[in-house]
């Protein structure tokens, strides 16, 4: 099981107001923030982080994006809608509208875009849809 995830951003603020907004609609907030580093959890309550600084970090270095790509868990089908739509008004580029992935399995509803260093970002909620 991971504890936490980081990424090497080119550019700390412009990814930190991407994350902020993009990851807004899954329940992730800015839980530490330090001058070279900037770190994302879920709202406290929610279970979900056990890390106080957060489990998502970004920090400021040499991105490499080539080989990667994150899944953040969605509590429902609407997050998704709304990371998706959060991204892209944030400016990133869409990588994949939001809908269901059935070759995954039948309830596999995921959306991707593509973040300011390149990395492949999807948001994915497991559950059915009612």
């Amino acid at each position: 099981m991971l504890d936490h995830l980081a990424i090497d951003v080119s550019d700390i603020a412009r990814s930190r107001r991407f994350y902020a907004a993009a990851l807004a609609p899954l329940g992730y907030v800015v839980r530490r923030e330090e001058a070279a580093s900037v770190g994302f959890g879920v709202v406290a309550g929610e279970g979900r982080s056990l890390d106080p600084g957060g489990d998502f970090w970004i920090a400021a270095g040499t991105p490499h994006a080539s080989v990667v790509h994150f899944a953040f868990s969605a509590p429902s089908r609407e997050a998704v809608d709304a990371f998706f739509a959060a991204a892209l008004g944030a400016g990133r580029l869409d990588n994949g509208r939001p809908g269901l992935r059935p070759r995954y399995h039948p309830n596999y509803y995921a959306a991707f875009v593509i973040d300011p260093d390149g990395y492949a970002i999807e948001a994915v909620c497991h559950q059915g849809s009612g």
